[in-house]
């Protein structure tokens, strides 16, 4: 008995971290390089031409969660179209199949029993995008998965969103990467 217990207790644990895994929101971003992002204090809301946009309610969601952490980072919302940056943001919902697993017994070897059900889960993305007007480029993307399900209820929805929002901006804006050259490197050159 003691055997099946330590064998039984490592698949528990396995399966517990890969559900828990992959129920986590997953965030991830983009910046375009040498971008001087000091030079934006204010944003403006734009649409973006052929994306998926949400209904009224989750638009004002979203917007709000953005809104809180951009004001965070010190830039100012307007509506003017002399804004340092436009954001814009798109979604996507897909239905995923969702494998819930559990076994009793010790597998295998000792016997037992297992089973294993699916439901399908609706997977929503967030795709949040900031144009700088001046030169008409993208300088910066991000999307966050597992953000919006249109089942789930708005508090949760809008837990979810915020907790997503904090993540997705976390590190915005980027850093710029500065080469500096140091004092020897400057002496060695002059003497060559």
């Amino acid at each position: 008995m003691r055997q099946q217990t330590r064998t039984t207790l490592p698949v528990f644990v396995i399966a517990f971290v890969a559900s828990t895994v992959m129920l986590a929101q997953d965030v991830r971003t983009d910046y375009m390089p040498g971008t001087d992002s000091t030079k934006y204090h204010t944003y403006r809301w734009v649409n973006i031409e052929g994306g998926a946009h949400p209904n009224q309610i989750r638009d004002a969601q979203i917007k709000q969660s953005v809104d809180s952490q951009l004001a965070s980072k010190g830039l100012s919302k307007t509506d003017s179209d002399q804004a340092d940056l436009y954001v814009g943001c798109q979604i996507a919902v897909d239905q995923e199949k969702q494998w819930n697993g559990y076994g009793m017994g010790g597998g295998l070897r000792w016997g037992g029993m297992a089973a294993a059900t699916s439901s399908t889960i609706n997977v929503g993305t967030l795709v949040l995008d900031m144009y700088d007007p001046a030169t008409k480029q993208l300088v910066w993307t991000g999307n966050a998965t597992k953000t919006i399900n249109p089942s789930s209820k708005q508090e949760k929805n809008q837990k979810n969103l915020d907790k997503a929002m904090l993540k997705l901006l976390k590190n915005f804006p980027p850093r710029m990467e500065v080469k500096a050259t140091t004092a020897c490197q400057r002496s060695r050159k002059d003497f060559l």
